[in-house]
């Protein structure tokens, strides 16, 4: 139940977070329109450097976390492997 709860209550705020997000976008778009009525085009790339910016952190914040587990997973795994070894060494002699 207290899982439950717990993937109930993000869902719930990732709703709310939503529909923040999707109001900035008819903010961003008047934005660029407005700009390319008068002739400069810098805002539009600069904002569409910052959609990809955004676009790629969570990806890569995702495969650095992922990197670490699998390494600290690795070296778990070989210390539990030497310490089997020691201990059937040690049954052995």
């Amino acid at each position: 139940m207290k899982k439950f709860a717990v993937i109930f209550g993000l869902m719930l705020l990732f709703v709310m977070v939503g529909a923040d997000s999707w109001a900035q976008c008819a903010m961003c778009r008047g934005s660029v329109e407005s700009s390319m009525g008068n002739g400069r085009n810098n805002v539009g790339v600069g904002l569409n450097t910052g959609i990809m910016f955004l676009f790629v952190m969570p990806y890569l914040l995702v495969g650095v976390i992922g990197y670490l587990w699998y390494r600290n997973s690795k070296q778990n795994q070989r210390e539990r492997e030497f310490i089997s070894s020691r201990v059937n060494q040690a049954f052995h002699n």
